[in-house]
C-alpha cells in the first residue's frame, strides 16, 4: 500500500470508570478498504468518533497527510475529506436525492430571495449518481427509495464534500443478498476512484469479499491486523474474542419428536392468494429462508397474532386452536421473538427486569401492586441464564448491546415456559461471540423440547444452525431441504422459485 495520509497515534479515551480505547494504532492509505471488527464494546464506534472528530481523544495524536493534531474538530474532519454512513441513515424523507446531498450547500440564484437553482443543483448531482450507478434520479424523492438506495444516497453525499475516506457503519445489516452485492460493487468502484473506505461489519464473510485487511479491537485494545492473505472467518474470530468457536451446528440430544406446530394452508395480507404448510416438530430447529419479501415475517406475525389469518388453520400438538391475538398466542406459549427488537421486542427506557416480566405481569401481581422483590429475584435468574451483560437487572435496556438486547428479549419469553418459539433474524446486529451464546441457548432450548421456527437472511446462519430449512417464495413454501442437501447453493435455487 502507498504511504498513509491518516494516522491515528497511540489513542486512548478515557470515560469515568472506562477505558474505551487503550493506546490504538490505525493508518489509512490511498484506496484501502480497511474492516474494522470487533464485539459489541470492542470500542470501533469511540475510535470512528474520535476520527470524526465527535470525541476528543484523552491521549495520542491524529496525523492528516503528515500534520499532527492532538485531536480533529466535526469541521476539520470533514476538511481532512473524512466522512461517514451512519447505520441509522441521516437523510431526510421529504427531500429529493439532490436536496438530501446538498443539504445546507444548495446553490442559489442571485437576488435577495436567495432562491435554491434546482437545475444547478441536479447538475451537480448528476454526475455522482452515474459514478456509483444509481438507478434513480436527482429528483427522486426520498420517500420512494429502497434502504439500499438511501444508503448509496449517504455515499453520493460523502462524495459530494470530496471525501477520501468514507466511514461505513454497518451498511449491510437490514440488506437482501442482492443490494448487499450492489455495495460491495459501490466498495470497489470507490477503492478504483482511490477513496479509502473503513467497512465496520459483524458479517465476516463480507470482510472476506472486500477487505485489503482487517484491524480487529478487542476490550478497547487493537489486538492484531490481517492483511488480504491471511484472512479467514478463523483467523478472525479468534482474535476477536480471544479463542476459538466450535462449529455452529450441535445436533441434537436426541431426535425430534412428533409435530409440535403444524401451519396448515396459511394465507396472509400480503400474499393472500398463496398458502403456506409446514410442521416445525418438537427438539427441532427448522430454519426458514427466503429472499427479502418472500412471506417470512408476515407469515411469523400471523402465527403469532399480530397480522391476521386470511385463511388456513393452526394446529399446536395436532390441536387446532385460534390465534387472532398475541394474547392468544403467549396463552397457547408460542412466543416471537421479532426483526426489529428495538421497536416491537422491548421498551427501551425501563429495565432489565420490567422487560423480562411486562408480557407475564400478573404472576408477579401481590394486591394489584408488582411484587419487585420477585420480579427482580426473576431477572437475576435469567440475567445468569443468558449470561446477559449488565451491571444489574435495573439497568435501562437501551444502554445494552445489540446481542444483550437480544436476550434481554429471549429471557422475557424463556420465563414462561415456551412451546414454541419463534425467532425472526436472531442474530442482526449482534457480535459473534453473542451470536455463538445465541445459538448454544437454541439447541438447550431445542433438547428440552421447544420447538423452533427461524427466519433468518444469514446464509451462513441458516445452514449451520437449522436441523432443516423450509425455503419461501413469494408467499408459498418452495421446497424443503434435509442436512444432507444443505448447501447455499440449494437454498437459493428455492429461494428464486427453482427446484432443487
Amino acid at each position: 500500500m502507498p504511504e498513509p495520509f491518516l494516522e491515528l497515534v497511540d489513542i486512548g479515551k478515557i470515560y469515568p470508570g472506562v477505558v474505551a480505547l487503550d493506546h490504538v494504532d490505525l493508518s489509512v492509505s490511498r484506496g484501502e478498504v480497511i474492516a474494522l471488527i470487533g464485539e459489541n464494546g470492542a470500542g470501533k464506534s469511540t475510535l470512528m468518533r474520535v476520527l470524526g472528530g465527535v470525541a476528543e481523544p484523552s491521549v495520542g495524536a491524529i496525523r492528516v497527510d503528515g500534520v499532527e493534531r492532538r485531536s480533529l474538530t466535526v469541521a476539520d474532519a470533514i476538511k481532512a475529506g473524512i466522512a461517514f454512513v451512519h447505520q441509522e441513515l441521516n437523510l431526510f424523507d421529504n427531500l429529493d436525492v439532490a436536496g438530501n446531498v446538498y443539504i445546507g450547500r444548495e446553490p442559489v440564484h442571485g437576488g435577495p430571495l436567495k432562491l435554491i437553482d434546482r437545475k444547478r443543483l441536479y447538475a451537480q448531482v448528476r454526475p455522482l449518481l452515474d459514478r456509483l450507478g444509481a438507478d434513480f434520479g436527482p429528483d427522486a424523492l426520498l420517500a420512494e427509495l429502497s434502504l439500499a438506495q438511501r444508503q448509496l444516497v449517504e455515499i453520493i453525499k460523502a462524495l459530494s464534500l470530496d471525501a477520501r475516506l468514507v466511514i461505513m457503519d454497518e451498511p449491510t445489516s437490514s440488506l437482501t443478498l442482492t443490494e448487499t452485492d450492489r455495495l460491495m460493487r459501490v466498495i470497489a468502484g470507490l477503492k478504483a476512484d482511490g477513496v479509502s473506505v473503513i467497512f465496520i461489519t459483524h458479517r465476516l464473510n463480507e470482510v472476506m469479499q472486500c477487505a485489503d485487511r482487517a484491524v480487529v479491537l478487542r476490550d478497547g485494545r487493537m489486538v492484531g491486523a490481517l492483511p488480504r492473505a491471511e484472512l479467514s472467518p478463523a483467523a478472525m474470530i479468534r482474535l476477536m474474542i480471544g479463542r476459538d468457536l466450535k462449529s455452529l451446528y450441535v445436533p441434537p440430544a436426541a431426535p425430534p419428536g412428533e409435530a409440535m406446530l403444524d401451519i396448515v394452508e396459511a394465507m396472509t395480507d400480503t400474499y393472500p392468494n398463496r398458502a403456506v404448510s409446514l410442521s416445525v416438530r418438537r427438539g427441532e430447529i427448522l430454519g426458514l429462508a427466503g429472499l427479502v419479501g418472500s412471506g417470512r415475517t408476515e407469515l411469523a406475525r400471523a402465527i403469532f397474532g399480530v397480522d391476521r389469518l386470511r385463511g388456513g388453520a393452526i394446529r399446536l400438538d395436532a390441536q387446532p386452536i385460534r390465534i387472532d391475538t398475541p394474547r392468544a398466542a403467549i396463552e397457547h406459549g408460542i412466543y416471537l421473538i421479532p426483526e426489529d427488537r428495538k421497536s416491537s421486542g422491548l421498551l427501551l427506557d425501563v429495565s432489565i427486569a420490567e422487560n423480562i416480566s411486562l408480557p407475564d405481569l400478573a404472576s408477579y401481581l401481590r394486591f394489584w401492586l408488582v411484587n419487585t422483590a420477585r420480579e427482580t429475584e426473576n431477572a437475576q435468574r435469567q440475567r445468569e441464564r443468558l449470561k446477559i451483560r449488565a451491571p444489574d437487572v435495573a439497568t435501562s435496556v437501551d444502554s445494552l448491546s445489540g446481542g444483550n438486547q437480544q436476550k434481554v428479549v429471549l429471557a422475557k419469553w424463556l420465563s414462561m415456559r415456551p412451546k414454541v418459539l419463534i425467532f425472526d433474524e436472531p442474530t442482526r446486529g449482534v457480535d459473534v461471540g453473542a451470536k455463538q451464546e445465541i445459538y448454544d441457548m437454541l439447541r438447550r432450548l431445542t433438547d428440552a423440547g421447544v420447538a423452533i421456527l427461524m427466519i433468518s437472511s444469514d446464509m451462513e446462519e441458516v445452514i449451520g444452525v437449522s436441523d432443516r430449512i423450509a425455503v419461501m417464495h413469494e408467499g408459498a413454501i418452495s421446497g424443503f431441504l434435509d442436512r444432507s442437501q444443505f448447501s447455499e447453493h440449494n437454498v437459493l435455487q428455492l429461494a428464486v422459485g427453482h427446484t432443487v
